[in-house]
C-alpha cells in the first residue's frame, strides 16, 4: 500500500530532519510513528502527502511515485486529520463532513447521503447534520474531523496527534472507537503520537524515531518484550515493560464469567440484599437480553435510597469496558494506572460476557516482575 525507499529531508544548512527511511505498510495497517520532540516523525508522515517536500528517495502509495502526481490531487485521495480539528466554523457539520466530496464534484445528495452514514458509525444522528462546531463538545468535534477525513473514502488516512488536546476519558473513548471503525472500514492509518500507551493500543506496529532515524519497527509486543537498545527501553518506559505471561494473550482468557449482575426493575433494597448474599460492593446492571447498561453500588444506594426505589433510576453508565478479544496488556495497565477493582468484559453487540478483577490480575504481574528471578533461586 504505502512504500518509503531511502526518504530524507534536509532543511537549509544542512540540518537534517529524515535520514534515509525505508518503510513498508501494507494495505489496511495501522502503523505508528513515536519518538521524542525533533525526531522527525511528523515530518516524515507530512512528506507522506506532500505538505513538506522529500529532499531524497521515493515514496509509493499503490506502485505509484506521489512526485509524479498533481500534490492537490494526490491530497485529495488521502484522509488527513489533525489535533486542532480545523472545521470551518461557518460550515454545518454536513458542509465540513462533505469537503472534499465537494471539492470531487459528488451531486449534494450523495454528500448528504454520505454525511449521514457516517455520523452513524460515531452514534451520532442526523440531527447532526444542520448544527454549527461551536454546538458541539470537543470530543464530538473530533469525531466530525476523523468523519471528514473518512468521508471521500480514501484507502489511507494520516493522523497527527488527534486525540492529544482532549481530556483523558473523551481520549479513551475515542481511541476505542477509532480502533473499532478502523478494523471495520480496513483503511490503512499513518498515526503520529507521542504518547506510548497511545501507541500501544491503537497499532499494529509502532515505529520508533530518533533523530530523524528508525530505531527500531515492531508489534507492541515485539518492542515491548525486546526493545531493540537502551534508548527504546528508556522511551518505552520501565513500567510498559511489565508482561502478562506469554501464554496469556487475551481477557477471555482470564475473565470471571460469573459476574453479580441485577435488572434496572429491581428495588434498591433488593440489590443491597444481592451484595450481601454475594460479597460484592457493587453490581453490574444489565437488560433481559443481557445487554450491559451499566452499574450500582453500595454508595450509589446510600446516597439516593431516600429519593429513589428501584435501580433503574440511580445506576450509573459511564463506566470503562474491554472487548473479549481485547489483549490482556491493555486491560493490566489501565486497571492498575487508573485503580479501577474491575473491568466489565463484553461482546460486539455489548452483552455481558465476564468480568476482569484487579485481584485476578495479581498473580499474572506477580509472575512476570518475579518469575524469572525466583527461577533463579530455585535453580
Amino acid at each position: 500500500m504505502l512504500k518509503l525507499e531511502q526518504v530524507s529531508k534536509v532543511y537549509k544548512g544542512g540540518k537534517k530532519a529524515v535520514n534515509s527511511i525505508d518503510l513498508d505498510i501494507a494495505k489496511g495497517e495501522f502503523i505508528c510513528f513515536i519518538g521524542p520532540s525533533g525526531c522527525g516523525k511528523t515530518t516524515t508522515m507530512k512528506m507522506i502527502n506532500r505538505l513538506i517536500e522529500p529532499s531524497s528517495g521515493k515514496i509509493f502509495i499503490d506502485g505509484e511515485n506521489i512526485m509524479e502526481q498533481d500534490p492537490v490531487e494526490l491530497r485529495r485521495k488521502i484522509g488527513y486529520v489533525i489535533q486542532q480539528i480545523g472545521l470551518f466554523p461557518h460550515m454545518t457539520i454536513q458542509q465540513n463532513i462533505s469537503l472534499v466530496p465537494k471539492l470531487l464534484k459528488w451531486p449534494e445528495e450523495k454528500r448528504k447521503e454520505r454525511a449521514s452514514e457516517l455520523l452513524k458509525l460515531v452514534d451520532m444522528g442526523p440531527e447532526y447534520l444542520d448544527r454549527y462546531p461551536h454546538e458541539l463538545s470537543g470530543g464530538q468535534q473530533q469525531r466530525i474531523g476523523v468523519l471528514r477525513a473518512l468521508a471521500a473514502e480514501p484507502p489511507l488516512i494520516l493522523m497527527d496527534e488527534p486525540f492529544g488536546a482532549l481530556d483523558p476519558i473523551t481520549r479513551d473513548s475515542l481511541q476505542e472507537e477509532f480502533k473499532k471503525l478502523q478494523r471495520t472500514l480496513n483503511k490503512t492509518i499513518v498515526f503520529v503520537t507521542h504518547d506510548m500507551d497511545e501507541a500501544i493500543k491503537l497499532a499494529d506496529r509502532i515505529v520508533i524515531l530518533k533523530a530523524g532515524e528508525i530505531v527500531q519497527v515492531g508489534t507492541p509486543d515485539e518492542i515491548l518484550r525486546n526493545p531493540a537498545n537502551e534508548f527504546v527501553e528508556e522511551f518505552i518506559g520501565k513500567e510498559r515493560l511489565i508482561q502478562t505471561r506469554p501464554e496469556i494473550e487475551r481477557v477471555e482468557q482470564m475473565m470471571n464469567r460469573m459476574p453479580v449482575t441485577v435488572t434496572a426493575d429491581k428495588t434498591l433494597s433488593q440489590a443491597i440484599q444481592l451484595m450481601r448474599e454475594k460479597r460484592v460492593d457493587s453490581l453490574l446492571v444489565v437488560d433481559e437480553q443481557n445487554v450491559l447498561k451499566g452499574y450500582v453500588d453500595v454508595e450509589i444506594i446510600d446516597q439516593n435510597r431516600k429519593k429513589a426505589s428501584v435501580v433503574g433510576e440511580v445506576y450509573r453508565s459511564d463506566m470503562y469496558t474491554v472487548q473479549k478479544g481485547a489483549l490482556l496488556r491493555d486491560t493490566v495497565r489501565k486497571i492498575l494506572k487508573q485503580g479501577m477493582k474491575y473491568v466489565p468484559v463484553v461482546d460486539e453487540e455489548h452483552h455481558l460476557a465476564g468480568i476482569v478483577t484487579r485481584a485476578s490480575l495479581v498473580d499474572i504481574v506477580y509472575d512476570s516482575i518475579w518469575g524469572e528471578e525466583n527461577q533463579l533461586m530455585t535453580i
